[in-house]
């Protein structure tokens, strides 16, 4: 089953958040029989979403409604002077298809502004040499990032546990806006289940709230939920949001894609996957998640990377994954161990091989990590550190506003994290976006 193929529907309210565009080359412009008097859709029909940053690489992403070449231009002044083209694809053919362009700009400078405006060829495909343009669209709208690197921002934010609620995403990207750090965390569990390319978009990019433009100039670092893990589009979602690129990595670990090590000025961020919170042998997965191997893996990876010379001298390092890695009742999380299981499951620890936190945490504490930032919970948690565990542990809320199963939860809010170095010292803050107050303030001395 190709599914990635499908006619892609797309609502009034997506084309006019993202603005008008303008077709600037051929002059057929679309696929539409002209005779008939049909007007094409819009090719672009989302904004650009920022992924995956790096010191010398950005990622952008964006919807087409129909078969498409997609490229970014880009430059170091607003008026795009010497802009750069880079298409979709990498060598031997582009990215061409009709559902997401992916275009990675490479070669970029550390803790530099760019500026960007996103475009497609529309594309008439036969075999052989029957291809065509039949026209291009190019968003007028000019966006800006600035890669991370030691001089960048020392500014972070984080969201989790989205789950295609629109209404508390909508708060938390509203409170993203207002906070405007330079890049955002995604936490996991951004969507439910997905089978399909349509849910998979509808989540990323073309979500269901005011700013569509949400990730155009904030990029964002995204580490696996378990629900990430969940449909059958959900095995393939590099397909939407793309992985690192192979040169971040070496080839022993090209297949950890969502792993991240990024230096955002003062702040060392160590991007972990905890993948399926059930174990890999359970009846109903026939056999088809490797997430034990896959969480063994990330062990030389972290070692490695801790041991960065951009790492290794950060004041502080922050270590972000989906599930916590310590809790204090044995029954919601057994020592760390991904996940809790559930049902019959839940206390069955034979069936589960050695937590995270024992196969992570020994690297955390000789590299004197700070802090976990995780979620899974949806509920906001501050686990101090103790003699046995030096890392403290904050857990971010849920998508739910007060109300679970129908009965007043206080306790339950979405929130957004913010980190930001002030003052000498790492100040996190806990935004309760649903109830518009703080609901915490932890800080950190830098590392010894």
């Amino acid at each position: 089953m190709d599914i990635k193929r499908r006619s892609f529907i797309s609502s009034s309210a997506v084309f006019a958040a993202v603005g008008l565009t303008k077709t600037v080359v051929g002059a057929e412009s679309g696929k539409a029989d002209a005779s008939a008097g049909c007007v094409p859709k819009p090719l672009i029909i989302s904004a650009p979403m920022l992924q995956n940053p790096a010191e010398t690489s950005m990622g952008v992403a964006w919807a087409v409604s129909d078969m498409a070449n997609g490229f970014v231009d880009y430059a170091e002044t607003p008026d795009m002077a010497g802009a750069r083209r880079v298409k979709s694809g990498g060598y031997r053919v582009t990215g061409m298809n009709d559902t997401c362009q992916q275009v990675r700009l490479t070669g970029l400078k550390p803790a530099t502004r760019y500026w960007y405006r996103i475009g497609a060829d529309r594309i008439l495909y036969k075999s052989d040499y029957g291809m065509r343009i039949l026209g291009t669209e190019i968003d007028q709208h000019v966006h800006s990032f600035t890669t991370p690197g030691a001089a960048a921002q020392s500014h972070f934010c984080v969201m989790n546990d989205t789950h295609m609620q629109w209404k508390a995403f909508d708060l938390i990207t509203a409170k993203l806006k207002e906070l405007a750090p330079p890049l955002v965390v995604w936490n996991g569990d951004a969507s439910n289940t997905s089978d399909k390319f349509e849910t998979a978009c509808d989540v990323f990019l073309t979500p269901k709230i005011r700013r569509k433009d949400y990730a155009a100039e904030c990029p964002v670092l995204f580490t696996n939920g378990n629900h990430d893990y969940r449909g059958l589009f959900n095995r393939h979602l590099e397909d939407i949001f793309m992985f690192r690129q192979p040169e971040e990595r070496s080839s022993r670990d090209w297949d950890l894609g969502r792993n991240f090590a990024v230096r955002q000025g003062d702040i060392a961020m160590i991007g972990l996957d905890t993948g399926e919170d059930k174990p890999d042998r359970l009846d109903g997965f026939a056999g088809l998640f490797a997430c034990e191997p896959y969480r063994r893996a990330q062990v030389a990876w972290l070692a490695d990377v801790l041991a960065r010379p951009e790492i290794a001298s950060a004041p502080y390092i922050v270590a972000f994954c989906h599930i916590p890695l310590f809790d204090s009742r044995p029954w919601a999380n057994p020592g760390g161990i991904c996940g809790t299981g559930g049902g019959k499951y839940r206390h069955n620890f034979a069936l589960w091989e050695k937590s995270c936190a024992e196969m992570w945490g020994p690297l955390f504490v000789r590299a004197g990590v700070q802090v976990v930032v995780a979620a899974h919970e949806h509920e906001y948690r501050y686990d101090e550190p103790s003699a046995d565990r030096p890392w403290a542990q904050i857990v971010g809320g849920g998508p739910e506003m007060g109300i679970v199963r129908g009965k007043p939860a206080p306790e339950r809010f979405p929130t957004v994290i913010e980190g930001k170095v002030e003052g000498g010292e790492l100040k996190i803050v806990v935004h309760d976006v649903f109830n518009n107050r703080t609901a915490g303030v932890h800080r950190f001395r830098p590392r010894a």
